[in-house]
This record gives structure tokens, C-alpha cells and sequence, in this order.
């Protein structure tokens, strides 16, 4: 329940003493902003007893709508997948010279009701709006539902009398009910307008209409999250509140700073408040960040002084390793999963051109059809990169490549670089491909005459600066930069962080396979975990 004004002020009044007794220590006994240094955007977010639990959005990627867990709100780890896959289309299986980049699944809700765990999804890509139950979330099953049409970033909500609803939309927003186990719309259900102009708010000039709605209802009062990105402005959280579900509704604007924005309201076992939202930030991703809440007068009172703070009253951040990415040498006991949660296929992949098993203690990528870009190449295995600076690193077997295969280490974006081996005229050859004009340009050819060869891309992050280097060796010891410094850029059209990612694809004829040993991802900012 919001507590009051009073004891906001003792709360915060008990950080600012604590932090009188060094401003470093301090900040080395409290969390950060962003709380995660990598792309988890549009989060939805629970607490169950003391565990949180937040959804987020992949696109792309399969599988798909991750679930991650928390005690703190600060230290998050994978635990599971709503989706293995969204379909079986072209686009979503990179068949026939399609794709769905930036698309797949978006924004999601994630609710907890009556001991039943819900997340809800939507897909351009497919037309459905997607609504995955389990009692289970860490471990499953799930249970899916889907409906026509794909109902923009909407929030799944369950009010008080048992009904279930969905608002939606962006500008206008709209309400729609579900049926009870919210598994399709309520026969006879009609749609009504929930708010004309939810940007209002923010002013007459906007650039992107209010989206990204979650709805809560908290001492009675409905309120609802959304973004808001007015013209020559930045992204903005403005927050409606309402005595009744259908309205009316009166809004106003709730936090713009940084451009740290979507999201909602998440509460601690001990009375606190907290919204998530996320900042872009270049190509990195969309990252989370935590802003105090306290409350007046009914209202949500976002950040400090309508400022996001740098320090938290929550515990510091172990970093992400590996909780949200992780090295991985390839090494399956018996009843271990053959991928950890870490890793996500770049769109379906094709189950028979990939093993754990064929060679043990290696991933063997397998060529199983000729493709002429890097883009359209299936089963590129990725994992995210991570904040300010990071490093991911292979070993990588060749003496199975065919003529005109290419396998290798990658950093996946629309403007994406490649280091890697290329088997052409019956010659290999170490080479790094650049396609940051968006055109992959050859920048580096040397010849390979062994067998196993090393490959690292290193990310750096800090302040945008968002360049990356990419190395080889070939003793794993010595390193050597090759070709040139990547300039990478978050574009729309991906709509994703840069990934690492281990390839191997044909362009002559299938059949050959790459081995990698290994893969190692480190935070160079913090060292090597």
C-alpha cells in the first residue's frame, strides 16, 4: 500500500545519513542506475511474497519472452521462457529470403492471479495476441492461448470482481474484455475508448503517441503507465489515474528526465515503492532503471526532486554474469539442458543443423542450405552484450568447413560485424567483414593454415561511445586487432542491442560444420567473471 508522505521523507532522511559516512562507500553499498547495463527493454514486472518476477521483449529471437527472477529488484537472473516459438512462418524462420527483424514478439504484461501465472504477448508478424499460463513460471508447463488481432502494448489486466480485460492501443486507448481464464475476447465483448488522447499530458506536439500501457489498481485507484515522446522533447512517463476502470481517467506528467521512461509501479515487502523504466541507450539497447516512488495525494511521485537518481536504497548490482549472459565451454552433464537460458536463437532454428552431442564439449553449427547473407543465415546461436565495456570470446575447430562456408564470432545488428573463417578456392582464410554502411564490406583477408583459430569482439559502451574491435589468434594467447573498429548503431529496423553471436553458413553447397570449443563472455568494466 503507498505509505505516507511522512515516512517517505524518514525513508529518504535514513539514506542521506547513511550516505554521510563516506559518499564511496556508499555507493558501493547501494545499487546503480541502470540497475542493468544491457537490453531489457519494455519490462513487466511482479512480486509474489518476496520474488519478483519481470518479463521482457526479444523480437527475434527464439525463444522468446523471457522471464527473469529477483529477491532484491537489483540482481536478476534467467529462469525461463514463455515461447519456445511464436509460429512456423517464413519470416520467423528466416525461409525463403524472409525475415522478422525488430518484430516477433513485443511488449508483454506479466500478472500473477489466484496462484496462476499469466504473460501476454503480441505479433505483428503472426496478427495474434498471445496469453501463456503456467502455476509454474520458474519451471512450467505453459499453456497457450492466441487471438486475432495483435493488440498494441497491451496490458492484461485482472480487477477485483474477477473480470479480465486488455487496454491497448497508442494516442487512443482502449479497453476490451477477456473471458475469465483470459484465453480469448469475452463473446459479445465490444471494445470502448478508455482515454481520447492519452499524450495529452505532455502537450500538443508528439512525436510517439502514449503506448506501452500497464494498468494497476492500488488503494482502489486505477493507474495507468505509459510513454510519451513529445516533439523536440524526450521520452516521457505520463500516469492517469481513475475511481473507476472505465473512467474518466485524469493524467499528468510523472517523470522526464534522461528519456528514462515505460513502465510501471513495483512495491517491496517492507512498504517501499519503485518504477521500472528503461533509457535508450545507443547501441547497448534499451536498459532498466529503478526511480523512487513515493506518493501525494494519490498520486505516484517519480525520482528525486523529478530527477533519476544515480544511487539506489537497494543492494549493489553482483553484475550480470551469469545471471543474464554467461560463458559457456559446451561441457553437458546428463539431465542438464543442452543450451542454458542465457542463449537465444536469431529467429527458429533448425533443430537437426545444430549438437552438443556430435563432438562432446563442443557446438557444432551445421550448414544444411546455401545462403547469401549473414542476415538470412539460420541457427547464429547469440547472447547479449553487456555495459560500459565487454568482451566475447571462441575457439573455433574449421577442418570440417566445405568450399564457400563462412563461421565465425559476430556482433548482430543491422549495421553488424564479423570475425571469421572463409573457405574459398580451396584456401581458408581469417576475415573481417564489416556492415557498418549497412553493406557487408570486406575490410581483412589473412591466410589460416591450421585448424583451430581464436576469435574476440570487444564492446565499448561508455557514453555512447558504442565501438567495437575485433581480434584473433592463433594460440588463444596473443591477440592481434583485425580489420577495423566497428562504429555500431542501434538501428529501428533491428530494434535490439548488439548480440554476440556464433555463426557458420554456406554459400556454395551444404554439408560442412564448424566447431566451437567455447564461448566467454567477460565485464571488462568490473573484470573478468
Amino acid at each position: 500500500m503507498p505509505y505516507s508522505i511522512k515516512r517517505s521523507a524518514l525513508f529518504f532522511g535514513i539514506i542521506l545519513a547513511s550516505a554521510s559516512v563516506s559518499p564511496l562507500a556508499a555507493q558501493v553499498q547501494q545499487a546503480q542506475n541502470p540497475v542493468i547495463f544491457a537490453d531489457v527493454p519494455d519490462m513487466a514486472m511482479i512480486r509474489v511474497g518476496k520474488t519478483y518476477y519481470m518479463s521482457s521483449t526479444t523480437m527475434h529471437m527464439s525463444p522468446g519472452v523471457p522471464i527473469m527472477k529477483s529477491t532484491d529488484l537489483v540482481n536478476w537472473h534467467l529462469v525461463s521462457y514463455a515461447s519456445d516459438t511464436l509460429g512456423n512462418q517464413d519470416e520467423l524462420a528466416l525461409r525463403n529470403g524472409k525475415s522478422t527483424y525488430g518484430r516477433g514478439s513485443w511488449a508483454s504484461s506479466l500478472r500473477f492471479h489466484q496462484g496462476t501465472y499469466y504473460v501476454s504477448t503480441f505479433a505483428q508478424t503472426t496478427g495474434k495476441t498471445y496469453v501463456y499460463s503456467t502455476k509454474n513460471i520458474e519451471k512450467g508447463p505453459w499453456k497457450v492461448s492466441s487471438f486475432k488481432p495483435s493488440y498494441h502494448d497491451h496490458s492484461l489486466f485482472f480487477d477485483d470482481d474477477g473480470r479480465v480485460y486488455l487496454v491497448y492501443g497508442a494516442g487512443k486507448l482502449r479497453l476490451l474484455e477477456l473471458t475469465a481464464d483470459a484465453s480469448g475476447v469475452k463473446p459479445g465483448a465490444t471494445e470502448q475508448v478508455l482515454i481520447e488522447n492519452a499524450s495529452a499530458p505532455a502537450g500538443p506536439n508528439i512525436n510517439l503517441q502514449a503506448e506501452g500501457s500497464q494498468l494497476f489498481k492500488i488503494n482502489g485507484k486505477y493507474y495507468l503507465f505509459n510513454i510519451v515522446w513529445p516533439r523536440d522533447g524526450m521520452r516521457t512517463v505520463v500516469v492517469h489515474r481513475s475511481d473507476k476502470l472505465t473512467g474518466p481517467y485524469e493524467g499528468r506528467v510523472a517523470l522526464q528526465d534522461l528519456g528514462v521512461a515505460q513502465g510501471g509501479l513495483i512495491d517491496t515487502p517492507d512498504g517501499r515503492w519503485f518504477s521500472y523504466l528503461f533509457r535508450d541507450f545507443g547501441a547497448v539497447g534499451r536498459i532498466p532503471y529503478l526511480v523512487p516512488v513515493t506518493w501525494a495525494d494519490g498520486w505516484p511521485v517519480l525520482g528525486i526532486a523529478g530527477k533519476v537518481p544515480q544511487t539506489l536504497p537497494l543492494p549493489p548490482s553482483k553484475g550480470l554474469i551469469p545471471g543474464l549472459v554467461a560463458s559457456d565451454e559446451f561441457n553437458r552433464r546428463k539431465g542438464e539442458p543442452a543450451l542454458p537460458l542465457v542463449w537465444q536463437w536469431n529467429h527458429n532454428p533448425e533443430n537437426s543443423l545444430w549438437s552438443l552431442t556430435d563432438r562432446a564439449g563442443y557446438l557444432r553449427l551445421k550448414t544444411g542450405r546455401v545462403d547469401t547473407t549473414f542476415l538470412l543465415a539460420r541457427n547464429t546461436l547469440t547472447q547479449r552484450t553487456i555495459g560500459p565495456t565487454c568482451t566475447g570470446t571462441t575457439a573455433l575447430d574449421v577442418s570440417h568447413l566445405k568450399e564457400g562456408d563462412f563461421a565465425g564470432l559476430a556482433l548482430l545488428q543491422k549495421r553488424y560485424g564479423l570475425v571469421g573463417v572463409d573457405y574459398r578456392n580451396g584456401a581458408k582464410s581469417i576475415v573481417m567483414i564489416s556492415a557498418e554502411t549497412e553493406k557487408p564490406v570486406e575490410l581483412q583477408r589473412l591466410p589460416l593454415t591450421q585448424n583451430t583459430v581464436y576469435f574476440k569482439a570487444a564492446c565499448d559502451f561508455t557514453e555512447r561511445k558504442d565501438v567495437a574491435t575485433f581480434y584473433y589468434s592463433l594460440d588463444g594467447k596473443s591477440w592481434l586487432a583485425l580489420g577495423a573498429p566497428l562504429k555500431m548503431a542501434y538501428t529501428l529496423p533491428h530494434f535490439m542491442g548488439y548480440r554476440f553471436g556464433l555463426f557458420n553458413y554456406a554459400t556454395k553447397a551444404a554439408g560442412g560444420y564448424a566447431d566451437f570449443d567455447y564461448f566467454r563472455i567477460a565485464d571488462t568494466t568490473a573484470g573478468t567473471k
